[in-house]
């Protein structure tokens, strides 16, 4: 009697997107939530901007009024003025103080874990603290001008907290104390990347380091440079709470920025319409500088596909 062997058929196969739904649900829904909730309020604040709401949202249309209004206020004005003067000097700054720190930590020097830790650890305070520390070291009367005081040298003045015209930089010192060393990461790691062969080759044709930088390395972290002004100048145009705490504004209003100019519209003010249209002021302001840098993006990534 010959004994049947009966073979059991496997499992068909699942489907690639059945079994890679658990990912995409981790990562597509709260992806698609947070776009939601941001398109979503974008589009009611521009909705908001073209209403007379005052306290609490109100319908009805008055067209540009409050653009108008925004526009015209010297609250405003002085706002945008420091905003060119404040984005250009710490982004420019920031980026240069990163390079120069990356170069130094790139020289394989022996406490370069330490100096790494030290020169990245500002990016773990919040801004909060950073503009409410800086505020005490730059108060004449609590910080460096009174410890030089102290030690003897009384002709020594460094009151630019205090001082409507400087005013402005100590937001730019703060700001580039805070910020360098995200700089000097993202530097160091384009520095490290850099093909040694080239740079040995170079070194046998009689390039000196000057030279290798100036015209191997250098050129090479185009990229990575154009990132860190971008994204430095995000920080920049969205810049509140550093200002805030450091300032406050002032004095008077010698160091708003439009971030203040909203919150002071909105909260203080009780002018949601006018709040509104600075929100939307500072989005395309925004926006001037991330499409042209997503267009620059696209471009690369289509030349490398191509290459």
């Amino acid at each position: 009697m010959t004994n049947a062997v009966s073979i059991r058929p496997g499992r068909p196969a699942l489907p690639e997107w059945v079994r890679r739904l658990p990912e995409y649900l981790m990562i597509w829904v709260p992806l698609l939530l947070s776009a939601a909730h941001l398109v979503s309020f974008s589009l009611w604040t521009i909705w908001i901007s073209f209403t007379p709401s005052t306290l609490v949202p109100v319908s009805g249309w008055v067209g540009l009024r409050n653009y108008s209004s925004v526009l015209a206020s010297r609250n405003w004005q002085i706002a945008f003025d420091n905003l060119l003067l404040f984005g250009s000097a710490f982004v420019l700054l920031s980026a240069a103080s990163g390079l120069a720190l990356a170069i130094l930590l790139d020289q394989r020097i022996r406490a370069e874990n330490v100096l790494r830790s030290i020169f990245l650890y500002p990016l773990a305070v919040s801004f909060v603290v950073t503009g409410t520390v800086w505020s005490w070291l730059l108060n004449p009367g609590l910080g460096i001008q009174k410890l030089v005081h102290d030690l003897g040298w009384a002709s020594f003045k460094f009151d630019w907290l205090i001082d409507r015209d400087m005013a402005i930089w100590t937001i730019v010192i703060a700001a580039i104390w805070q910020s360098s060393g995200f700089a000097m990461a993202l530097f160091l790691a384009g520095l490290r990347s850099v093909d040694a062969d080239i740079i040995k080759a170079a070194q046998i044709d009689g390039a000196g380091p000057v030279r290798i930088y100036r015209r191997i390395i250098l050129p090479s972290l185009w990229p990575i440079t154009i990132t860190v002004v971008v994204i430095q100048l995000q920080f920049a145009i969205s810049t509140f709470d550093l200002v805030r705490a450091l300032t406050n504004g002032g004095p008077g209003i010698a160091t708003q920025l439009p971030a203040l100019v909203v919150y002071d519209l909105m909260f203080q003010r009780s002018l949601l319409g006018r709040g509104a249209a600075a929100a939307v002021l500072m989005l395309l302001i925004l926006l001037a500088v991330l499409l042209p840098y997503a267009a620059w993006r696209y471009v690369q990534r289509r030349r490398a596909a191509h290459a």
